[in-house]
């Protein structure tokens, strides 16, 4: 309904080497980096990582409604991982799916940003200018708030001042995180059980079938980028 606000909830529970050379290193640090974050996920050292991505989840929401005429209202991060986006007008049909996919395309983007270029101080900064602008314009709860000035100021500081290894190593969690976590919580809210607010209901309602069957289509969706994205990513960094 144009000109109303179209409430989206989702609910939760609580030294320089050419191509080639590089590209050697790249699948086992993948491959390690998967393996500890499987490991340390229920840890506070990803918690930040995990709330980083419901973020980026909501952010996904509120520029698909941008995207297609509408804009956003306001955006809400909670402790408990879950998040609310309010959007008033744009095409819910693309709005509602670009969460999860949204949040795994950035990941990638993050990811491939880290493991092609050569610009990982530049990426850090940019994240956190886009973050700190995001949370001053439409955070409105404390968490929220917080959380993202907090954030944005870390990955601020760590792209200007912070070395490249330490940049690269950050980029590169955060990509590989958003990707594992966005299939994850596929999995978990949309196959596994029907959250009643989640995006795979409100497409069902929207449309036909049920939840379930929308969360293994966007399960499989977010494989396939996942895979295209760690294939892209084993190439390694570019040659100046």
């Amino acid at each position: 309904m144009k000109g109303e606000p179209d409430i989206h909830r989702l609910e939760r529970r609580g030294t320089s080497m050419t191509m080639s050379e590089n590209s050697k290193y790249q699948l086992p640090f993948l491959l390690l980096g998967f393996a500890a974050i499987l490991l340390l996920w229920n840890t506070p050292l990803v918690y930040p990582v995990k709330i980083f991505t419901v973020f980026l989840h909501e952010l996904c929401h509120g520029l698909a409604a941008v995207l297609t005429g509408g804009r956003i209202v306001s955006i809400k991060v909670t402790a408990d991982q879950g998040g609310l986006a309010t959007t008033a007008g744009g095409w819910p049909l693309l709005i509602v799916p670009a969460g999860y996919l949204g949040s795994m395309l950035f990941g990638g983007l993050i990811l491939l940003g880290a493991s092609r270029t050569k610009a990982d101080r530049a990426i850090s900064l940019f994240i956190g200018i886009t973050v700190a602008g995001v949370t001053l314009l439409f955070v409105r709860n404390l968490f929220g708030f917080a959380f993202g000035l907090a954030f944005a100021a870390g990955m601020a500081a760590m792209g200007r001042w912070g070395g490249t290894a330490l940049n690269d190593f950050v980029l590169r969690l955060l990509g590989l995180t958003s990707i594992l976590y966005a299939v994850i919580d596929i999995y978990s809210d949309l196959i596994v059980r029907t959250v009643p607010c989640s995006d795979a209901s409100a497409m069902s309602r929207m449309l036909f079938g049920p939840p379930a069957m929308w969360g293994v289509l966007w399960m499989l969706t977010a494989l396939a980028a996942a895979a295209v994205f760690l294939r892209l990513s084993f190439k390694g960094k570019r040659s100046a």
